[in-house]
């Protein structure tokens, strides 16, 4: 079911996004207007990022095989991270466009009434449809379908800074005032871009979980020491698209049987399980050849 609404969600921004380009670039050409033409081009990144989106939220549900024992989760990660660097390029390109528009502005006059309405009605759909990527997101933990909609957001801040730019360069005639409006508005689209690419390449480089979730671990592993778990060390987390894995040693006394031990760790598995869902756990046995009974925690 998840994997369903993961998919369903991919496919709608795909659609969306392909009927938002052809409708800015048919009300570009016709109003000879750069600034929806330049839209559009900024949409062709939306639309590369949801097929993106698509493919990988479709890859990473995959089962483990042979190639990838660690599951698919990756490839949710790196779908983020690419989206991410689209981001930061688009913002680049919007720059670009208005700098050239304010070096050399174009005296050309045009009606630009059909992009108001195009940039309005794309700007809506921008908005219904990152809503439930980002519902979507939050529900199944998908780091590509939340890149899209951080995408998608992007979009809206842009398409909202072209309509504002037109409608000022109805009621003044002073075309550079879309050209400044484009320049903000990259502004925003860029740090949203930076802050997607940092978060993914972290994922990406196996960074280990929060503070916050590492102190819960801790917690539940701390629990378990009237179960016979003298103490714990070795502690690694790690995230893979949506999916946990920790891994850590659980320290017992040497005349524990390994079935006991075993039902010990039975009991972790399933604490931790509940507690974060989507997790893979890996535990070692280590016997208490001490004499003392105080181990570092490596977080």
């Amino acid at each position: 079911m998840t994997v369903d609404c993961k998919k369903f969600a991919a496919g709608l921004s795909v659609c969306v996004n392909g009927i938002i380009i052809i409708m800015k670039l048919v009300a570009g050409f016709l109003c000879h207007s750069i600034s929806v033409i330049s839209e559009a081009i900024h949409s062709l990144g939306d639309l590369f990022a949801a097929v993106i989106t698509l493919f990988s939220v479709s890859i990473s549900s995959e089962p483990a095989d042979k190639k990838h024992p660690f599951g698919h989760g990756k490839y949710e990660d790196m779908s983020g991270f690419i989206e991410g660097s689209i981001i930061i390029l688009a913002a680049l390109f919007i720059v670009v466009e208005a700098v050239k528009k304010i070096i050399a502005p174009t005296q050309e006059n045009f009606d630009i009434t059909l992009g108001l309405y195009v940039m309005g009605i794309s700007g809506v759909l921008d908005i219904i449809v990152s809503t439930i990527l980002m519902n979507t997101a939050k529900k199944t933990d998908s780091m590509a379908l939340y890149a899209d909609a951080q995408h998608l957001k992007t979009d809206i801040y842009s398409s909202l800074g072209v309509f504002c730019g037109l409608v000022l360069i109805k009621l003044t005639g002073l075309q550079v005032i879309d050209s400044i409006i484009a320049i903000f508005v990259a502004i925003i689209i860029f740090k949203t871009g930076f802050d997607l690419t940092r978060q993914t390449s972290d994922k990406l480089l196996d960074s280990s979980l929060p503070d916050e979730e590492l102190n819960t671990i801790c917690n539940i592993l701390n629990k378990f020491k009237d179960k016979g778990v003298i103490a714990f060390k070795e502690l690694k987390s790690r995230k893979l698209g949506s999916q946990i894995s920790i891994e850590v040693t659980l320290v017992f006394p040497k005349n524990m049987t390994i079935l006991q031990c075993h039902d010990v760790c039975d009991l972790v598995e399933a604490k931790l399980k509940n507690e974060f869902v989507n997790v893979v756990t890996s535990i070692h046995l280590e016997p208490d050849t001490t004499n003392e009974k105080i181990y570092n925690k490596q977080l």
